[in-house]
């Protein structure tokens, strides 16, 4: 591969973190109380297109773009989860308020521990259509006809995931510090359960999407 070609794939990579998607407002959602667990949630989400890249280069990937019902299946259990996440985190927040629930130093209560971002956040980018139909059609361009197709996945699978990780990484630390300054409790909690319903509609909406496919 020519530097060229990995620049563009760059390039590619960065357009695809921009875009808001459930990735997104997922780390959001989490780093709002504990910005340790969002950048987990980013490193879960990091380490999930690296298993993307690894079915691209073994050709499992290839099996997925054949069978659509495949797909459109996974498509529905990522849209599940992510209606899960929003609603059950629209409904801790909901609690949390009712019961006036505070740390001793005045501080949000921890809604995510690290492992359980890192879990969160790698499941998402495992289901994430988005994902899935970015190294579906873009990866295997990138991949030179008769080279080390799995190596070449890998290191291109490498390369987005580091993007994806600095970019959310950032959301988490911003939306963390965010909450620092707006921490009044009536604020937090329109925050939260705003992105809490945003998290819902995208599962709803990813629904919809795989039961029309």
């Amino acid at each position: 591969m020519t530097l060229l070609s990995l620049l563009a794939f760059a390039g590619l990579c960065l357009v695809l973190s921009l875009t808001p998607g459930p990735d997104t407002f997922l780390v959001l959602r989490i780093a709002m109380n504990r910005v340790g667990a969002g950048v987990a949630a980013a490193t879960g989400s990091a380490v999930a297109a690296l298993l993307w890249a690894a079915l691209v280069g073994v050709g499992l990937a290839a099996i997925l773009e054949q069978s659509a019902e495949v797909f459109r299946w996974i498509k529905i259990a990522g849209g599940l989860y992510l209606l899960y996440l929003g609603v059950s985190s629209f409904l801790k927040a909901r609690k949390a308020a009712k019961e006036g629930v505070a740390a001793p130093d005045g501080e949000a209560p921890l809604g995510y521990g690290l492992w359980q971002g890192f879990g969160a956040g790698a499941l998402s980018t495992i289901l994430n259509p988005k994902v899935g139909l970015f190294y579906l059609a873009v990866v295997p361009q990138f991949i030179p006809h008769g080279g080390n197709t799995l190596g070449t996945a890998m290191i291109l699978g490498s390369i987005e995931a580091v993007i994806a990780f600095s970019y959310l990484a950032v959301v988490a630390l911003v939306a963390f510090k965010a909450m620092q300054w707006l921490r009044r409790p009536r604020v937090k909690n329109v925050m939260e359960r705003g992105s809490s319903g945003i998290i819902a509609a995208l599962g709803v909406g990813v629904l919809a999407s795989g039961a029309a496919s």
